[in-house]
């Protein structure tokens, strides 16, 4: 339950705009955040907004939006048309909020959030009021955020729930944020990523919680473990089941899991790991190479050189983008363990072409011609970094119709040298 202040106040000026238009842009921002939660029902109550002040209406509240699923856009649609005009009579629409929640037999947890720019103006006691709801389950203790308030009127929000003073504008959409946060954070789980010894010491790695219900991302966390060597505890909504991803490499999934409410839950993921690394005696020739990552034939990433990267424990085969592809199978991932491969020096090989035309190079292997790449049939000279190796440099000038002039040369590369070859 959204409870808004619609006092005449909040016309007041707040940095670049009113206290009216920054918050009610705000609470439109965090309504659009909602909308999609399958667990979560929003109404809204705005209070100052019917008759003008003077004289004080301490009745001046309505139940604008009642409680129902999809009303998320007639929220926006009624906040957009909204005018400050009267009193603020905080007690008497808390009061009045208490009757605009649905009775369920279901697990649910009602909440309110009162924005407002100004303490109690009328007779009402928004403590006791707060306090006595509270006491017959009616709700949860109440979020008061206070826009621009006088740090002397604090001190009366504190008996009616958690007070979030907002000093900057641009501090509004943090303080509604870390608010929703802590409505639906409530119970406490852990996720142990387990070693080679069931020990859940992996950790380091992003994880993902899906709505298992509506398939829309719920949480991200990077896995942290705290002080003590144990993994952070998360606080998350238990009205939810989860699709739980663990992103190491490959990823680890687990499907709609269910989190007991008031209970410390544990999940845990069998997550052993070890490290590649791919290396090269000269990396500034080497610099930008890629290396293909496939586990079951998959392609689970392209790791850069010199970087050592973590994976499951297991075979991988991989392929280095070198000219030519260097293909390697079966490379042995172990636990706790650096996997290292060692790229074959290369050399530099510069071809110049006497004119335009298509061109394409080739190596020799076992006296098969394999195809390495096409030369820009646009330039004239081209420089690559190769492997070592028996090479053909196949060419046609583009203004010559007969095959019978194509040129070839052949060349050698050998670790650490350079060649040119003219055409």
């Amino acid at each position: 339950m959204f409870i808004f202040d619609a006092s005449q106040s909040m016309n007041g000026r707040w940095e670049k705009s009113t206290k009216m238009n920054v918050a009610r842009n705000f609470l439109i921002e965090m309504i659009d955040s909602l909308e999609f939660e399958s667990n979560v029902e929003m109404a809204l109550r705005v209070y100052g907004h019917q008759s003008s002040f003077p004289p004080q209406d301490c009745e001046d509240t309505k139940l604008e939006v009642p409680f129902s699923p999809d009303n998320a856009g007639v929220i926006r649609q009624t906040l957009r048309y909204l005018n400050a005009r009267g009193t603020t009579p905080i007690a008497y629409a808390l009061s009045k909020a208490a009757t605009d929640f649905p009775k369920s037999k279901e697990l649910v947890r009602n909440i309110v959030i009162l924005i407002t720019d100004g303490v109690e103006a009328c007779d009402g006691d928004p403590c006791a009021v707060s306090e006595d709801l509270q006491k017959k389950g009616i709700i949860l203790e109440p979020f008061i955020i206070g826009i621009g308030l006088d740090k002397r009127f604090q001190k009366s929000f504190e008996c009616v729930g958690e007070f979030l003073k907002v000093d900057k504008e641009k501090n509004f959409g943090g303080t509604l944020n870390y608010v929703i946060s802590q409505v639906l954070d409530k119970t406490s789980m852990q996720v142990n990523l387990l070693d080679e010894n069931d020990k859940p010491t992996e950790s380091n790695v992003p994880m993902t919680f899906y709505n298992h219900t509506s398939g829309k991302l719920r949480y991200q966390y990077m896995h942290t473990t705290n002080s003590m060597g144990l993994p952070d505890t998360l606080f998350i909504d238990p009205l939810i089941p989860y699709d739980i991803t663990i992103h190491t490499l490959p990823q680890l999934h687990v499907d709609s899991i269910r989190i007991e409410p008031g209970k410390h839950s544990i999940v845990g993921f069998k997550a052993v790991q070890g490290r590649l690394k791919v290396t090269s005696q000269r990396t500034s020739l080497l610099k930008n190479l890629s290396c293909v990552v496939k586990k079951n034939e998959n392609t689970i990433n392209v790791q850069a050189i010199n970087y050592s990267q973590k994976y499951l424990i297991g075979s991988y085969s991989l392929e280095l983008l070198t000219l030519p592809r260097i293909k390697i199978e079966d490379v042995k991932i172990k636990a706790s363990e650096t996997t290292v491969i060692e790229v074959p020096q290369p050399g530099l090989a510069t071809i110049f072409k006497p004119t335009y035309g298509p061109c394409d190079l080739f190596i020799k292997i076992d006296g098969k011609m394999e195809w390495v790449c096409a030369i820009d049939s646009r330039v004239l000279r081209k420089t690559l970094t190769l492997q070592p190796g028996d090479y053909h440099v196949v060419f046609r000038s583009k203004t010559v119709r007969l095959s019978h002039y194509t040129k070839r040369r052949a060349f050698v590369i050998i670790p650490g040298s350079s060649i040119t070859v003219r055409l």
